[in-house]
């Protein structure tokens, strides 16, 4: 396997439009913004409460460099290849020896396009590039866009819903997911 600390090496990544890099400074109105969607702050679950440019712009000056160093967390923004307009944001945490977990969220002008399946993608060849074996994810059971995104990246589903702890605390009932790495980057 790669060494972990190779995490930092591996963005940007591009696949098909869609283009994977490190959450920056610059990402900090569009960010925070989309953490005020209904739609995300229902389902993505992510750890604060709020999310204002300040908060974004201190996580990119310290959360996204130590966890690219330290090989466990990757804070990604999902931005256009032509242009690089910020569309949403992609995670990968949990990073072990053989997988990886992923969440992500679009910024309403961005769903219904693909846009998450392309970079879901994208963090397929990432993990697929640091040697592990698996990505995984967990999706609120009545999620229905993040269960279709899932199943269009080749991800099938594992078990039966079960009640989690999800990244903001809060529990949830979710739906299991699991790629295998073993197989080739899907378009």
């Amino acid at each position: 396997m790669a060494e972990r600390t190779a995490l930092r090496g591996l963005f940007p990544r591009e696949h098909r439009g869609v283009v994977l890099r490190p959450l920056d400074a610059g990402d900090a109105e569009e960010y925070a913004a989309g953490t005020r969607d209904p739609e995300v702050a229902r389902f993505a679950h992510l750890p604060l409460p709020e999310y204002t440019p300040d908060t974004v712009r201190r996580i990119a000056a310290w959360e996204v460099s130590k966890g690219l160093d330290s090989g466990d967390l990757a804070v990604l923004s999902i931005v256009d290849a032509d242009g690089g307009g910020f569309l949403g944001s992609l995670v990968l945490f949990d990073i072990t020896e053989h997988q990886a977990e992923v969440g992500f969220w679009l910024a309403p002008g961005a769903r219904g396009r693909g846009v998450a399946v392309r970079a879901v993608a994208a963090a397929a060849s990432s993990a697929r590039a640091l040697g592990l074996t698996a990505l995984v994810a967990r999706t609120a059971e009545d999620n229905r866009a993040s269960r279709r995104t899932l199943a269009a990246a080749g991800f099938t589903r594992t078990g039966d819903p079960e009640e989690t702890t999800a990244p903001s605390g809060r529990k949830a009932v979710t739906l299991g997911y699991r790629l295998d790495l073993a197989e080739p980057d899907r378009d």
